[in-house]
């Protein structure tokens, strides 16, 4: 073999092994960011619960005690932030949720939805699973209440009714006074840090809005057409029953009914005339003997 053939043979060998690594470059970086290597034992659900310094220990023990359990059976993981634990400046103390959910997000980089729950909430029925109940997007899908004023009862800004369930990272609940921020799901990614940057925006904190944080999310989500596109709202009882018949809150419709997944006493911290320590206990005390029931059986 001639010397100039050798040497147009391995011109032609180095150009396909050029062609190959570039290829293999390309493809690299158009798939290396979506394949993530999620560490061992990393919990699909973080149930996020902010306490304030000024509850009965008892009744934060109880309130732990549903949590620890029902996250058990899932592999879920609990965290249980102070709100003191967060600066909200001269904000009601409410909005600690935001910076309390931020900050499980940056312990849990891996985990795949927050699940925010009110410390005044029990959860009922454990044998709902969060995912297969409420976000598997299927079942999302079957949930979601679509072209529904997001203030009721008359908003002119509705809910997208073309969303399907795996598009959705923001699920919440609306009773008849507005959207229920007390007690949510979030999904896990930059659209979240965005969306919960936005929500703390020092602007808002510095509104005096009546219902604090809630009000501040009901302004957003109207007039933020980039959240808008990514929040589902499902029936009320679906996640967030209610202790008591409220009528201007939705009346017995948003009532807990055996079976229903979460119990709130909605508004019990901010009613001078109602003891969240007693509206609760008996729903932990049922909670406890169906607990102890279904163990004897």
């Amino acid at each position: 073999m001639s010397s100039s053939l050798r040497k147009q043979r391995l011109k032609y060998v180095a150009i396909i092994a050029c062609g190959v690594l570039a290829v293999y470059f390309i493809f690299s970086k158009l798939f290396s960011s979506s394949i993530v290597s999620i560490p061992y034992g990393t919990p699909e659900v973080i149930i996020v619960t902010v306490l304030e310094p000024d509850l009965k220990p008892e009744y934060v023990t109880k309130i732990k005690e549903n949590r620890e359990e029902y996250a058990s059976r899932y592999g879920y993981k609990t965290f249980y932030p102070n709100s003191t634990d967060y600066d909200v400046g001269s904000a009601p103390k409410s909005w600690a949720l935001i910076p309390a959910l931020r900050h499980a997000m940056t312990l849990n980089p891996y985990t795949t939805y927050f699940f925010s729950l009110s410390p005044h909430s029990i959860i009922m029925n454990p044998t709902l699973s969060l995912t297969s109940h409420i976000m598997a997007p299927q079942r999302l899908d079957s949930l979601m209440l679509k072209d529904k004023p997001v203030v009721p009862p008359d908003s002119v800004i509705h809910t997208f009714s073309h969303l399907k369930g795996d598009k959705i990272d923001l699920v919440l609940t609306q009773d008849g006074e507005g959207l229920c921020p007390e007690s949510f799901i979030l999904r896990q990614g930059d659209w979240a840090k965005f969306f919960l940057d936005v929500w703390f925006d020092p602007l808002y904190r510095s509104y005096n809005f009546q219902k604090a944080e809630g009000h501040a999310l009901e302004h957003i989500v109207q007039w933020h057409p980039t959240i808008l596109t990514k929040l589902s709202l499902i029936p009320q009882r679906t996640l967030n029953s209610y202790t008591v018949d409220i009528a201007s809150r939705g009346g017995s419709e948003v009532t807990y009914l055996d079976g229903d997944f979460v119990v709130r006493a909605v508004g019990c911290e901010r009613d001078p005339n109602r003891n969240c320590y007693e509206e609760m206990d008996p729903w932990y005390q049922q909670w406890k003997g169906d607990r102890r029931s279904k163990a004897e059986q």
